[in-house]
């Protein structure tokens, strides 16, 4: 389970961060998303509904759309995330206890790393892609630069990716890449303006595809 939703994440180098939308918006953004050709999505936490989000797109999406539950800090709301449906969890932080969790549970464990020690401390616990938050610290080289000396590690950088660089970080040898209001931009989500969610999912998805890694 877990090596079909880390190639499946590998396969759609994008995830869409969901946060602060009213819960009734979720099925149609998640639509508006799929039609740019997002096939991932994460909703935060700290989201009012977010389980029931979680639980709605699954089933209305099935294996179509990779669902992820975000900011979670700890194993317990990483077990209530599962058992709404998430296929992976992210972090906004390194925390051993949650990456246990999701290998107990047969679910991908994304923690929030930022450090060379970071990085390879959650990787030796088992978390197959890290999440490096917040990227707009070091930017785009910044992978290319861990990458060189732990190459078996995954990133997928979070925080600060917009349309001016993300093809940078693919270039730079990204797995993946998490994107929040550059995306699905709660205003207009929350307005039903979802021809923009679209429009932005098929602007990321041409430059996520438009480069290969150094």
């Amino acid at each position: 389970m877990v090596a079909k939703i880390f190639q499946k994440l590998g396969e759609c180098k994008l995830v869409s961060i969901v946060r602060g939308i009213q819960e009734d918006k979720i099925v149609p953004a998640a639509e508006a998303l799929y039609n740019g050709g997002i096939r991932a999505i994460e909703v935060t936490l700290n989201t009012p509904g977010a389980l029931r989000m979680i639980e709605v797109v699954k089933a209305s999406f099935g294996d179509r759309m990779i669902v992820g539950a975000g900011t979670v800090l700890d194993s317990e709301t990483a077990a209530s995330a599962i058992r709404s449906g998430a296929d992976f969890i992210l972090s906004p932080t390194l925390s051993l206890k949650v990456i246990e969790t999701c290998c107990r549970y047969s679910k991908l464990a994304v923690p929030g790393v930022l450090t060379p020690t970071e990085i390879l401390t959650a990787w030796e616990a088992g978390a197959q892609l890290v999440k490096v938050f917040p990227a707009r610290v070091f930017g785009p080289e910044y992978i290319k630069d861990i990458k060189g000396p732990l190459p078996q590690v995954e990133i997928m950088p979070v925080g600060g990716v917009s349309l001016n660089n993300a093809a940078d970080f693919m270039k730079c040898g990204a797995y993946a890449l998490g994107i929040g209001t550059a995306l699905a931009n709660p205003v207009w989500v929350n307005q039903g303006d979802f021809q923009k969610v679209t429009q932005a999912a098929a602007d990321f998805v041409r430059q996520a595809n438009s480069c290969s890694a150094y």
